[in-house]
Formats: structure tokens, C-alpha cells, sequence
């Protein structure tokens, strides 16, 4: 929810006219950019065009950087300027969310692993959600729990930052979004067979012999429910 907000928040700034054409200036030129630059291209003052720039570095659009533009340094050589360019990081609002590059950065690896081992694409592509699975309930901030209804909310509070939009429903979590929805929709065995086996890594992480990731496919959610209890040997996911 933070990234979302933080996104929605950048992409808000470029709802001013001004603000928005800067930014596209900014983004348009080979290296960074001086607050004079930018004023005389867009026949801005200058104070005008420094509140814009800032606003825009603020909300993380623009990254800022001081240098000499003279060239000179030493006394008299005059103050730093500040300098903008385009921030490194990609700002993108998806709704619902949707993680087309988790997707794809999974299924290199295992395409990688796979010509490196010579083991099927598939059993490299399971390995491998498995792994970021349990990464994910490794950034948990609470501890593993064995208590079915702590293993509930820990796993929601989870994957609500991973878009998934979970919903409690008695002994079960139902997750009304498939951050990966239009690729299971092509491709439904190998990506919801990823989506499972990391969901089913991340609840024997979180909770392991309480929580279980099913494969239950329906209209209108994502492909895997979540239930807690104390799991038979045979009900556990895949390893």
C-alpha cells in the first residue's frame, strides 16, 4: 500500500500543466538540467520554475544532483547549481495491481537455471516462485506462528503489499486479485503452477503445518485460497 501511495502520489504531480511540461522537458534532454535551462526553454520565471522542479523532485519523479556549470572551481568559482534528470525508478500505476515484471524476472531465472542444469523449465520455474515465496515471509515483520488465525492475518497483512487484495472469510484468506491475471488467462497452467507453488512456499514459511495454499481456480479472484488448521502431511504444497 505505501509503494501504491507513493506512485499515485508521484503521478499526481504531473497533473499540473506546468508542471507536467517541465518534467517532459527534464526527461527529453541528454544529460541533467539547471533551473535557468529549464525556465528559458519553457518562458518560465525563474522562481516558477524552481518550485515546479522541486515539487517534481518531492514526489520522486526527478532526481537532483549540485555541480559547477562553469567548470571552474576553487574561490570565486561561484555556488553549485542544482541540476534535475529523471528519476531511475519507474513509476507506474496498475489497477488492479498487476506485477508483470515479478513475472517475468521468475520465469528468466528459471529459463536460466534450466539451460545452466538441464532440469525441465517447469521444475526451474516452481524452484524459483518457491524462493521468492519464502522471501516474501521473510520481510514479514512478525515471527512464525502456529496459531491458525494469526497465520490468517499474517498472511493478509502480507500479501495485501504484494497485490493480491486479500479478503478474510472465515478459516480462509480469498484473493480477489492475480497480480499476474491477463498472463493466467493465456497461459493458465505454467503461471497459475507459479503463482501456487510461491503461495504455498510463503504460507509453510509463515505458518508451516497450520497454513496451506490450495489450488482452487473461480471466476473473479486469483486461482489459490488460503486456509489454516492443522494440515495432514498429504493436504501440504508442493516442495
Amino acid at each position: 500500500m505505501a509503494e501504491f501511495e507513493d506512485h499515485v502520489a508521484g503521478i499526481g504531480a504531473l497533473a499540473d500543466d506546468t508542471r507536467r511540461e517541465l518534467y517532459l522537458y527534464v526527461c527529453a534532454q541528454p544529460g541533467p538540467v539547471g533551473r535557468d535551462q529549464a525556465a528559458a526553454a519553457l518562458e518560465l520565471p525563474r522562481h516558477q520554475a524552481k518550485f515546479h522542479l522541486d515539487r517534481l523532485e518531492e514526489a520522486g519523479l526527478l532526481e537532483a544532483e549540485y555541480a559547477r556549470l562553469t567548470g571552474r572551481t576553487g574561490p570565486g568559482a561561484g555556488r553549485p547549481a542544482k541540476l534535475y534528470r529523471r528519476a531511475a525508478e519507474r513509476v507506474a500505476v496498475s489497477l488492479p495491481d498487476r506485477r508483470y515484471e515479478l513475472a517475468a524476472d521468475l520465469m528468466a531465472r528459471a529459463i536460466s537455471d534450466a539451460a545452466a542444469t538441464g532440469a525441465p523449465v517447469g521444475e526451474a520455474l516452481t524452484r524459483v516462485a518457491r524462493e521468492h515465496g519464502r522471501r516474501l515471509a521473510g520481510a514479514a515483520t512478525t515471527p512464525k506462528t502456529t496459531d491458525p488465525d494469526h497465520a490468517l492475518h499474517l498472511a493478509a497483512d502480507t500479501l495485501s503489499e504484494n497485490g493480491y487484495e486479500p479478503r478474510r472469510q472465515d478459516h480462509t484468506v480469498v484473493l480477489a486479485n492475480c497480480p499476474f491475471h491477463p498472463l493466467a488467462q493465456t497461459h493458465t497452467e505454467l503461471v497459475c503452477g507459479m503463482n501456487h507453488a510461491l503461495l504455498a512456499a510463503l504460507a509453510d514459511e509463515l505458518a508451516p503445518g497450520t497454513l496451506e495454499a490450495r489450488l482452487d481456480p473461480a471466476e473473479g479472484r486469483c486461482c489459490v485460497l488460503l486456509t489454516a488448521g492443522r494440515l495432514t502431511a498429504g493436504r501440504r504444497g508442493p516442495t
